[in-house]
């Protein structure tokens, strides 16, 4: 006699006509925190599917990337998911931008506003501080840059004061551990004891593009995809605007 099916239907997967899918996993640079957790919100009410983001500084995440972590989806700054994609880190033809995000200048609250609408206001502000705080991300080397280019990094070298990989440059200020701090504006938003003094001035404006894409490791690399696809669609400006972000321009 034949041997029995061991294999028992229980009542529900009868009526199962997709595949039940484990949360995306995906890792991404402080700067794009907000947006992705409200974006992820929004697809999980949407298509059922949870997505779920871990943000740490942008040096230690592509770093988890380069060894191969398990992941679906990377946001990270142009450049470094260019790298990572070179490296065969990431699939090719996922990419896809998400954001752009500006520089901005901040002060503690309650300090005098120093004025940095221009070129040479920024600069008489830069020599006037006590310290001045950046990130250890590409925005904070376009700074460096710039004060090279100004002839100023010598001059500045003791007061210049990176913050750690993921720490925000707002804390610094917030603090008054900084006179000014230079930071993407959607990581200074929301921070208490600052006061946002504007964007760099005209001419000397530090944008950085964020970039999303699916893991060489994503063991649901189409379904990662499609959720790329839609957090870089246009119908999600207003968000980015109210973030401090902007779309990314052609």
């Amino acid at each position: 006699m034949a041997r029995a099916d061991r294999t028992r239907i229980r009542p529900l997967d009868r009526f199962r006509t997709t595949p039940v899918i484990a949360p995306l996993a995906g890792l991404s640079s402080m700067a794009t925190r907000a947006l992705l957790a409200d974006l992820s919100a929004a697809y999980t009410a949407a298509h059922g599917l949870e997505v779920r983001f871990e943000s740490i500084g942008g040096v230690d995440a592509a770093r988890r990337v380069e060894a191969g972590e398990a992941l679906d989806l990377v946001v990270l700054a142009a450049e470094a998911m260019e790298r990572l994609l070179g490296a065969g880190h990431l699939r090719a033809g996922s990419l896809r931008p998400i954001a752009d995000s500006p520089m901005f200048i901040a002060s503690p609250e309650g300090h005098a506003r120093p004025a940095v609408d221009t070129a040479d206001a920024l600069r008489q502000a830069l020599l006037g501080a006590r310290a001045i705080g950046y990130s250890t991300g590409p925005s904070g080397q376009a700074l460096l840059k710039l004060l090279e280019y100004w002839g100023l990094r010598h001059a500045l070298a003791d007061r210049l004061r990176q913050s750690p990989a993921g720490v925000p440059v707002a804390k610094s200020v917030a603090q008054g551990d900084v006179d000014l701090g230079f930071q993407q504006l959607s990581e200074l938003l929301g921070h208490g004891g600052l006061t946002i003094l504007g964007p760099m001035p005209p001419g000397l404006e530090i944008v950085t593009r964020f970039t999303a894409a699916v893991a060489a490791s994503s063991a649901e690399p189409a379904t990662a995809q499609r959720v790329a696809d839609d957090f870089a669609s246009p119908r999600h400006d207003a968000l980015r605007r109210r973030l401090g972000l902007a779309s990314p321009a052609v």
